[in-house]
């Protein structure tokens, strides 16, 4: 993939494989049989699916961070790094059917889900033509079945596990999946959530998104173990753990915790470790590259999730050609996108009777 010395992370401008972490991503998901097998029997079609995802979530942030440096928005919060967390797990939905309830950072579920890349730039912009109207930069879009983000830490949690109930109580095999970071472990509805799902045994997943630090915090300061791979047993309930930074091991590990909910054995709860590589938001990267030790930063920048898995689609035997081509599909749609998005800021400005619109729900008359 093109890097963007202007905006990327210093340790992707100048990425180079290291053969054995190539030999390592593949060993990951090759260790556990089940999770080979759900891996060798993707097509080639899904296989370039999952790469044009990761490559559409990383220019998604790498032009939100240019119109940081422009002064077109004021700061943008970013999942660079961690694309291989989202991408993975929404490619093993059924995307015409199930439900994600994405934090921020996993605003690339959105489009992975059918949004346009320029209905979330617009969500940052705040237009009147934005999915929320241009009152909320935390874009979602419930007719393509994904949740507007709640940004209370933990609230998350107990609104998916309303939507998986729903699902039990119509009797749909369908699947309600979202992400806690792993500071939101902590709050109270979390906890709350993840035991009420294990009690009623609700076709949902929460996938555990250990990036290493809760806004200032690191993870061994708020969790003695530092991980969440066990956290699961405290519920009674099934759960496992998967590389954040491989996109196979997450699409495979979460595949099958699918397949374990729409059989009516849920939920499950999956641990993913992986590392975001900047700050909270763009305001603190230069606090968080003094708070955080180099090494930190060297040792995930090595584990670059697409530079990795465009390593092993070689080894697949897809061509580089092939990824190119892909590549430059999906830079010229983010492009496209951003000028549609401008535009809708030139021209959609919302205007102040509207923040009455949709505030309630429609009453019958009397």
């Amino acid at each position: 993939m093109q890097r963007y010395p202007a905006f990327d992370p210093p340790e992707y401008v100048s990425w180079h494989g290291d053969p054995s972490l190539i030999e390592e991503f593949e060993a990951t998901w090759r260790r556990d049989e089940h999770r080979a097998e759900t891996v060798l029997a993707l097509s080639r079609d899904a296989l370039l699916g999952l790469y044009r995802g990761l490559v559409r979530a990383r220019l998604h942030d790498v032009a939100l961070k240019r119109w940081v440096w422009q002064g077109v928005i004021s700061k943008a919060w970013l999942g660079t790094g961690e694309e291989a967390t989202t991408i993975g797990p929404v490619h093993a939905l059924n995307r015409a059917e199930d439900v994600v309830a994405p934090m921020i950072r996993n605003a690339a579920a959105s489009c992975e889900m059918g949004m346009p890349v320029a209905d979330m730039l617009r969500g940052y912009l705040g237009t009147a033509d934005s999915p929320s109207r241009g009152r909320d930069g935390h874009v979602g879009d419930f007719s393509r079945r994904v949740l507007q983000p709640v940004s209370h830490i933990g609230s998350m949690p107990p609104v998916i596990c309303g939507i998986a109930l729903a699902f039990v109580l119509r009797s749909e095999r369908r699947v309600a999946l979202t992400w806690i970071g792993d500071g939101s472990v902590n709050a109270g509805a979390t906890h709350e959530a993840l035991n009420f799902a294990a009690v009623l045994r609700l076709p949902a997943i929460f996938i555990i998104q250990n990036n290493q630090i809760a806004l200032g915090t690191p993870v061994n300061e708020h969790h003695p173990t530092g991980h969440f791979d066990e956290l699961h047993e405290a519920y009674g309930c099934a759960g496992w753990a998967f590389d954040g930074n491989n996109v196979l091991d997450a699409f495979a590990a979460t595949k099958l915790a699918v397949d374990r909910c729409r059989a009516g054995e849920g939920p499950v709860i999956l641990s993913a470790a992986t590392f975001r590589m900047g700050g909270h938001a763009t305001h603190d990267e230069q606090d968080a590259r003094r708070m955080i030790p180099a090494e930190t930063y060297a040792y995930w920048g090595a584990r670059d999730p697409i530079g990795l898995y465009e390593e092993q689609l070689k080894r697949f035997g897809v061509p580089q050609e092939q990824l190119d081509q892909a590549e430059r599909q999906v830079i010229e749609e983010v492009d496209d996108a951003i000028e549609v998005a401008l535009g809708s800021r030139d021209a959609r400005t919302p205007q102040p009777e509207s923040a009455v619109f949709d505030v309630y729900a429609p009453t019958s008359a009397a």
